[in-house]
């Protein structure tokens, strides 16, 4: 690899609005050099496979959610994302704590968020904000859980659909509780937490941060539910760099969906550029442009299968080069990871199977990434290469289990 290079986190909002600019300098405490430890990429309101509360939004409700940190530090700071609210949205108040069992926290670790000095924020619509500097006792490592108290009604919320964990609900200001009684409903999504930085001890590693970007493969689908054994969780166990799970399930790398996400090539700079810290992305992408095509001929209705293109294996090309450029125009080093086998599974067929070998093909031989990394053979059958080995295999033929994650995990880190 190259040599890493570091940038300043970009402003994210607008300080006559009472909210905190993201930027390399704390006016309170001198410079700083923040490290994105968390992070899930927003997403607009929609159904979803499983239940959630995006469509309706929150009124009067406490909303808690336990995420994993992939870096220590002494202080920490939460961003908000209101990308896809057509009002703004008004955060009454906010806390971090430890993350206890369940709902509940670690007594004595739990601490107030403020905004520009202030309790509550206002995040206008489309925009996104970030709360002061805390110190929770002990420092931010392991899990922490964030809670938002929303007095107000939201509207449809902001929200990551695959979290593969719980996040908890609860009528009513809870964001003090320490103990998780209250929080009586949950589901598998996250809302409005966009990201998780931490500064100071540990923050700050040599190399940098590395954000895995990709679709459901990154977010994590197939992985055990609350177990944190997605392929960037088993990334972070054998690496002493933070890194970023900036997946999105279902996501195109040339077309927007409105279940999936904005199109890879247009959240790649939201979603893994404009994250502190992060020196080197691994771009896994492009299942979905392929075997949605294959789904839809096979006559799969889903309406989440569209759009559905017949996309060539130069349009996809083309979408890796525009990530490559944008990555490299900001000193960010791309790893370029292959397409894992799919037969079997509903995205496959005589097209998918030809444009996967020829992107796979340009994606070893093009010396256009900094470095490649090969899931395609890692995880292949040897008795059949065109599908994923039943070892690794989360029984869709298409996304590996945990076993699956956790080699694709031990390959990423051979070349980092």
């Amino acid at each position: 690899m190259n040599k890493h290079f570091r940038r300043a986190v970009a402003p994210l909002a607008a300080a006559a609005l009472g909210l905190t600019l993201l930027s390399g300098t704390d006016a309170a405490a001198g410079p700083a050099d923040w490290t994105a430890a968390w992070a899930a990429s927003p997403q607009r309101a929609s159904e979803g496979f499983t239940s959630n509360w995006a469509e309706t939004g929150f009124s009067h409700q406490s909303v808690r959610q336990t995420v994993r940190v992939t870096e220590s530090g002494d202080r920490v700071r939460i961003r908000l994302s209101n990308a896809y609210g057509s009002s703004p949205l008004h955060i009454t108040r906010a806390t971090i704590a430890r993350a206890g069992e369940g709902a509940a926290v670690q007594k004595g670790s739990l601490r107030h968020l403020s905004f520009g000095g202030k309790r509550s924020a206002v995040i206008p619509a489309h925009g996104q904000a970030g709360a002061d500097a805390a110190e929770p006792r002990g420092g931010a490592a392991g899990s922490v859980t964030v809670t938002l108290y929303l007095a107000g009604t939201t509207g449809p919320a902001t929200f990551h659909a695959q979290g593969f964990a719980h996040s908890y609900r609860a009528e009513g200001d809870h964001a003090a509780d320490v103990s998780g009684r209250a929080f009586d409903e949950h589901t598998a999504s996250w809302y409005y937490l966009a990201g998780v930085d931490v500064e100071g001890e540990g923050g700050a590693r040599d190399g940098g941060g590395v954000a895995l970007f990709g679709d459901s493969i990154t977010d994590g689908f197939g992985s055990t539910h609350g177990a944190n054994r997605r392929y960037p969780d088993a990334l972070a166990d054998r690496i002493d760099r933070p890194v970023i799970n900036a997946g999105i399930g279902g996501n195109l790398v040339l077309n927007d969906s409105a279940w999936y996400g904005d199109r890879g090539t247009a959240r790649f700079t939201r979603d893994v550029l404009d994250q502190p810290g992060v020196t080197t992305a691994v771009v896994l992408e492009g299942l979905n442009d392929i075997g949605f095509y294959e789904a839809q001929k096979a006559g799969y209705e889903r309406p989440t299968f569209w759009p559905a293109p017949k996309v060539s294996a130069p349009e996809l090309i083309a979408g890796y080069r525009a990530l490559i450029r944008q990555a490299h125009e900001r000193g960010v080093q791309v790893v370029g990871a292959t397409l894992l086998p799919l037969g079997g599974s509903d995205h496959y067929g005589a097209h998918a199977a030809r444009i996967s070998d020829e992107v796979n093909t340009w994606i070893r031989t093009s010396g256009e990434f900094d470095a490649v990394v090969d899931f395609d053979r890692a995880l292949a059958d040897p008795a059949d290469p065109e599908r994923i080995a039943a070892r690794y295999d989360s029984g869709d033929a298409l996304h590996p289990n945990d076993a699956g994650y956790a080699r694709m995990a031990e390959e990423v880190a051979e070349v980092l």
